[in-house]
């Protein structure tokens, strides 16, 4: 009877505060009005601070005389120049710190990554060792150690280490030629930009092409072999100029072309290994004396005598007979690495041709170079009394924070790449190897790609944490955007909410880019469900 009597009458009204709808409205506005509050008392209370010491706010101050030197700049700056400039400068010094500590960090930390799974036991140990020792030590002390134990151990200016190419460095950091374009020249850069989104363009064709018919076009695949020939020409010619600088004899034009020439015609023949390897001993030899060389020569000849050589004609400061001798069986080493490498790597039209993109990318542009008659001279630097005169001055500030930003973000890099790997599927490795895969094909065509999707989150969080750590360039003096602008610039004009707002909107930008592009990239490397 009880239940007969209830139907049909209204359910009982409830409480506003029990219905979960209600109290999560409740709850985001009193949060916001809380949040607004807050912001409001900020500026309000800092308003009326600002009126007590009569300050003014505003960046008008931007558009005034700074005053004072920058050590380091990308663009003509002098004690006239004004305060926007101040801040651009520093802004361009973050950027390029940046962009280089990216580039090093992201090809170390991926070598070492894959070095600490390697089966060599010593590599792995060596990577280990590696990781383990740079990432728990601070990134300050590391920068103090580059800067003051390394760079600035380095000889005086006169008894500076002398590289190959006309580079020197000393305690004042690294001095290399000066690029000296005409007007002409802008034209070759154009034709860069071209080739290389034609470059592009013309290896997604290819690659779909190879996708559908399961190989690439002939046109592609002739052209890759010409190509190559080219490179390997260009190749062999920059091997035999190099080993001029030694044996002069090799360095004149037409014994550089026709050994060149020599070169390219074996890449046809089963004797490609060994003109790989020739170019790579050539290279090796060259570098590792000079280098040699510039780091031990003063314990050889003196000091006075590499000085005089250097200062007289950096070509005839041939290194020692000694380091000559190391260089060539460093060289002789790594040529029969690559000759081992290239031997066992079979030619197959199913590759890649990578010889095709570098040829249009480098190759037509240096056609246009030639025919329009355009001129890229260097200026070399020239020891003088007391200092170098010509060519550009990295300085030691920028030198210690780019190596020690790079080196440790490669650790963390390093780690992410070794997560990475460890998450493919063992299955992936085994379908691999039962298909004939070579190691290093296996881990570039199929290992790699399916880690990518894993490696790209964190290392988008590298690369913040590498832009923000440019910060610490203002320690060992690097005018960086924080020393110029947050140091210099705030204490001259007083500006703090100014000069903070624009700072931090300046690493609030760089962030969010950064994180754009690499969330782009990490849809294009997911994995697509079907």
């Amino acid at each position: 009877m009880a239940v007969h009597e209830n139907l049909g009458a209204a359910p009982p009204r409830t409480s506003l505060l029990n219905d979960p709808v209600f109290r999560g409205i409740v709850y985001q506005v009193v949060v916001a009005a809380a949040v607004i509050a807050f912001i409001a008392w900020i500026v309000v209370n800092t308003a009326a601070n600002l009126a007590l010491q009569n300050k003014t706010t505003g960046f008008d101050f931007l558009f005034r005389t700074a005053g004072f030197d920058i050590s380091f700049v990308l663009f003509s700056w002098d004690r006239t120049s004004l305060y926007w400039q101040a801040f651009l400068a520093g802004l361009l010094n973050t950027l390029l710190v940046a962009a280089i500590g990216i580039f090093f960090a992201t090809i170390l930390g991926f070598a070492i990554g894959i070095a600490r799974l390697s089966s060599n036991w010593l590599i792995a140990r060596v990577a280990t060792v590696y990781i383990e020792t740079i990432r728990n030590i601070p990134l300050l002390l590391q920068l103090f150690f580059w800067y003051f134990a390394v760079l600035k151990a380095m000889p005086a200016v006169r008894d500076s280490f002398l590289l190959p190419l006309g580079i020197y460095v000393n305690q004042r950091g690294i001095m290399v030629p000066k690029p000296l374009p005409d007007h002409e020249f802008l034209w070759v850069a154009v034709a860069f930009v071209v080739c290389l989104v034609a470059a592009i363009a013309i290896g997604v064709w290819a690659t779909r092409q190879r996708t559908l018919t399961g190989r690439y076009p002939n046109a592609i695949v002739l052209a890759a072999r010409v190509a190559n020939a080219i490179v390997m020409f260009a190749l062999g010619f920059f091997a035999f100029t190099l080993l001029g600088t030694i044996v002069p004899t090799l360095g004149q034009p037409l014994i550089a072309a026709l050994g060149g020439a020599i070169l390219a015609g074996a890449t046809f023949t089963p004797l490609r290994s060994y003109a790989g390897g020739f170019i790579a001993f050539a290279i090796s030899f060259v570098v590792a004396s000079y280098l040699l060389n510039g780091m031990f020569g003063h314990l050889l000849m003196g000091a006075e005598v590499v000085a005089d050589a250097a200062a007289e004609d950096a070509s005839a400061a041939a290194p020692h007979i000694l380091f000559m001798l190391i260089g060539a069986i460093l060289g002789l080493l790594v040529g029969w690495l690559t000759i081992q490498r290239i031997a066992g790597t079979v030619v197959d039209d199913s590759k890649f041709p990578t010889a095709l993109p570098i040829l249009v990318v480098a190759g037509i542009p240096l056609l246009i170079y030639y025919l329009i008659g355009a001129e890229l001279a260097f200026e070399v630097p020239e020891l003088q009394r007391f200092n170098f005169r010509g060519g550009v001055q990295l300085p030691p500030e920028l030198v210690a924070l780019v190596f020690g930003l790079s080196i440790y973000t490669a650790a963390f890099i390093a780690e992410n790449v070794r997560g990475g790997i460890r998450a493919v599927n063992k299955g992936q490795t085994e379908a691999a190897q039962s298909l004939g895969i070579k190691e290093g094909d296996r881990l570039r065509l199929v290992i790699i790609p399916q880690a990518m999707r894993v490696i790209v989150p964190p290392l988008t969080s590298q690369y913040l944490n590498l832009t923000k750590n440019s910060s610490l360039g203002a320690a060992i003096g690097y005018p960086e955007l924080v020393n110029v602008f947050m140091g210099t610039t705030l204490n001259q004009t007083g500006k703090a909410i100014e000069v903070v707002a624009l700072t931090m909107a300046v690493y609030l930008t760089f962030s969010l880019l950064t994180s754009a592009f690499m969330n782009w990239y990490n849809g294009r490397v997911a994995l697509v469900e079907r």
